[in-house]
């Protein structure tokens, strides 16, 4: 068992009660991975005063020196990638290959902007008069909230702590207490590289307390949070009453769909892996399959095959392709919209069930589901499940498609499987999601791209990821010259 305390201000430091929570490993919930403190409002505070007092010095260097820093926390968390990927398995559930696939996404991201840092800056704007200078100026906001969640627990934080870093703010971050274990040690990483005192703070502890004072703090000038609709919408009223800048990335009901002239077996694939992978612990996770009915019954076989290819188990084992639900609540949450999915008239086609025998008897073990007779209004089609739940719902046409598509009121990620190009690009332009991926899952995102939802996936005003992070984390002062005198 690891233990682990608050990063305040440069110093490892424990929680003042004295409290401390474990974390289980799902796969085997008689495994203790690690004790956390308990943190509260007063280490929020102090965190924030940290930030607070290390920001003049931090937003003075200029952007090599602050993205140095990161390429070399970048060096050192590659060398620790096999381990940092097996305490992420063990705390959170993923399959090694998933682990470190993530962990290696949180390398890259260090890298990308430790590069970055060599064109951050403003631009020349030509003047309408001679002897004018007219530019601007990029500069940092302050101290910056993040709150970030456990289905991602060092791929988030790291493309949230690396804009926000190397554009010269100082951080104060409230990991999930689910997995918290990925952004202490990129603290870790960030302390050893030399990221001086005081400029990232880390403190675990309950949401609505830590979280709570991060949106309530006057010092705070901008959150980033990712999460659930329900605790985004009420940070984000938190935030509005003295207008701080706010970033809410918020989940989605992600669709594919699957024309009648689609490769079949593509489909099935790319559903399967986008719906089942990572357990269905994505926000871009497909969780909707809206069908041709003139393929529906065929595409329906051929995903039911590639359920029961999956090997449910512990992630660490070798030939395991998913792991748990990363607590006994996500669990029973998957198996209950089962149920009301049933109540409602859907039918199981396959899975449904918990895993209880054998290897399965200390963890949160489930069978990935594949659900029919979903109609569009049905919670089951409408709300985020997060578990390996995937519902078909058969359509006329092309159009009728696109309707169930946007019939909600979320718009993350959604795909499409088509060898029609003029509909594979309609579709691009008529779905309303933020991410669009044309004969691909709906799941994965290249770091060098924008990433973002729409309708309630998001406020819908700063993108993530790519060069364009960096506009959340800046803001642009012009500045006037005149040297005709």
């Amino acid at each position: 068992m690891r233990t682990y305390q608050n990063f305040i201000g440069g110093e490892w430091v424990p929680a003042k009660s004295g409290q401390t929570v474990q974390r289980f490993n799902p796969a085997d919930t008689r495994e203790v991975v690690a004790s956390y403190p308990s943190g509260g409002k007063e280490e929020a505070g102090a965190a924030i005063e940290a930030a607070r007092k290390a920001y003049p010095a931090w937003a003075a260097m200029t952007p090599v020196t602050r993205g140095r820093i990161l390429s070399k926390a970048s060096h050192l968390l590659e060398s620790r990638k096999a381990e940092l990927a097996e305490l992420l398995t063990r705390e959170e559930g993923k399959t090694l290959a998933e682990s470190a696939g993530e962990v290696q996404r949180a390398i890259d991201i260090f890298r990308f902007f430790g590069g970055l840092s060599y064109t951050l800056g403003g631009q020349t704007i030509p003047h309408d008069l001679p002897l004018q200078l007219l530019y601007t100026r990029r500069e940092p906001l302050g101290v910056v909230g993040l709150i970030t969640p456990w289905n991602f627990p060092v791929a988030i934080p790291a493309w949230k702590m690396a804009p926000a870093l190397v554009s010269g703010n100082t951080i104060v971050i409230k990991p999930a207490t689910q997995a918290p274990a990925m952004t202490l040690e990129l603290a870790k990483a960030l302390a050893e590289a030399g990221l001086p005192n005081g400029v990232l703070n880390v403190v675990v502890g309950e949401g609505r307390v830590v979280g709570g004072e991060l949106a309530a703090n006057p010092k705070v000038v901008a959150l980033s949070f990712t999460g659930s609709h329900a605790v985004g919408n009420q940070i984000y009223q938190q935030l509005a009453p003295r207008m701080a800048r706010a970033q809410m990335e918020m989940g989605g009901k992600n669709p594919t769909i699957v024309l009648a002239d689609a490769d079949l077996d593509l489909a099935a694939k790319l559903v399967a892996t986008a719906g089942f992978g990572l357990t269905g612990q994505a926000c871009t996770a497909t969780s909707r399959v809206i069908v041709e009915k003139s393929v529906a019954d065929a595409f329906a076989q051929k995903l039911i095959e590639r359920a029961k290819a999956i090997q449910v188990g512990n992630g660490l084992r070798e030939g395991v392709t998913m792991g748990p639900a990363v607590s006994k609540q996500q669990l029973a949450v998957n198996l209950e919209y089962v149920d009301v999915a049933t109540g409602e008239g859907a039918r199981v086609l396959y899975g449904g069930q918990r895993l209880t025998e054998g290897d399965f008897t200390h963890g949160h073990f489930m069978q990935p589901t594949v659900l029919t007779n979903v109609s569009p209004k049905m919670r089951i089609a409408c709300e985020e499940v997060f578990g390996p739940v995937v519902g078909i719902i058969e359509v006329e046409n092309f159009d009728e498609a696109i309707a169930v598509a946007n019939g909600i009121d979320v718009g993350l990620s959604a795909s499409i499987v088509t060898r029609d190009l003029r509909k594979a690009m309609l579709y691009t332009e008529r779905i309303e999601a933020g991410v669009v991926k044309v004969n691909q899952i709906s799941t994965g995102l290249a770091l060098q791209a924008p990433f973002g939802g729409v309708k309630k996936s998001s406020t819908d005003s700063f993108k993530e990821q790519g060069a364009g992070a960096i506009d959340f984390y800046t803001r642009v002062k012009t500045v006037y010259l005149d040297y005709s005198a």
